[in-house]
């Protein structure tokens, strides 16, 4: 069966990709290996090779695990609860506008000041092992509230209309109006939240230092000049960062693709 030119072009799009990506790769794990072996001080640069065996070292033992495992827990279950508190702060604050002129200037300075003030702040207030999962919920929640704001502004007053015309009713009218106008904003919040509550979180880990958890291991890893350990970690914690995106993202395009029709 022969291909139209289209196709041919979309297939060659999608193969060229992961080879850009490949040699992109590529090229800077190379400029990391020539600084590493120009610097020949592993306690300033180690090489690639060294902080995989390093990474692989630490996937062998069970306080690896763990630490990933509780990291992951505080900053998702921070992230889901910004997530849900952002969406419904968002109708509260549109259906009542003292609501919005009491809660938008919180919002705003939430936004714009620095997620260390905000760490060192709650570091004196809050427990050391829920102090990450706040973090992670207090930096997403402005995000989540102004984006579905935005989407229940935008909603064609129009389509309101017509609902009310034909009698949907309440339930009908969120289901088959409001949701549909918010959604985009609301998964685009999602997907940029959750990159931000993953930094964050372990940010506020690395400051605090709880128990069990990858920020407490890359600042100990800090502390005793342990710079294999401290790349692993963060290799660790940039492929977590990706994996969790990537997922994320293929669980808003597999939903696009099940609600349209």
């Amino acid at each position: 069966m022969a291909l139209c030119p289209r196709t041919i072009f979309i297939m060659g799009n999608k193969m060229k990709k992961p080879l850009v990506v490949l040699a992109t790769s590529v090229f800077w794990l190379a400029v990391w290996w020539i600084l590493s072996g120009w610097i020949g001080q592993e306690i300033l640069l180690p090489s690639p090779w060294v902080v995989f065996l390093t990474v692989c070292r630490l996937c062998r033992t069970a306080a690896f695990w763990q630490a990933v495992g509780v990291s992951l827990w505080r900053v998702l279950s921070g992230f889901v609860a910004a997530v849900v508190a952002g969406a419904l702060l968002a109708v509260a604050t549109c259906r009542f506008r003292l609501l919005h002129t009491v809660c938008s200037p919180l919002l705003h300075v939430v936004r714009a000041a620095p997620v260390a003030s905000f760490i060192i702040l709650a570091y004196f207030w809050i427990r050391l092992d829920v102090l990450p999962a706040f973090i992670a919920f207090l930096m997403v929640l402005p995000m989540v509230w102004a984006n579905v704001a935005e989407g229940i502004r935008q909603t064609d007053r129009r389509l309101l209309e017509m609902a009310k015309v034909y009698r949907l009713g309440f339930w009908r009218t969120v289901r088959h109006v409001w949701v549909p106008s918010v959604r985009p904003y609301f998964l685009t919040a999602c997907t940029t939240g959750l990159g931000f509550a993953w930094k964050s979180g372990i940010a506020a880990e690395v400051i605090c230092s709880p128990a069990r958890a990858i920020g407490s291991s890359l600042g100990d890893a800090k502390a005793y000049l342990q710079m294999p350990e401290v790349f692993a970690w963060t290799v660790t914690v940039v492929l977590l960062s990706v994996l969790l995106e990537r997922g994320l993202v293929w669980l808003v395009y597999r939903h696009k693709q099940e609600v349209t029709p």
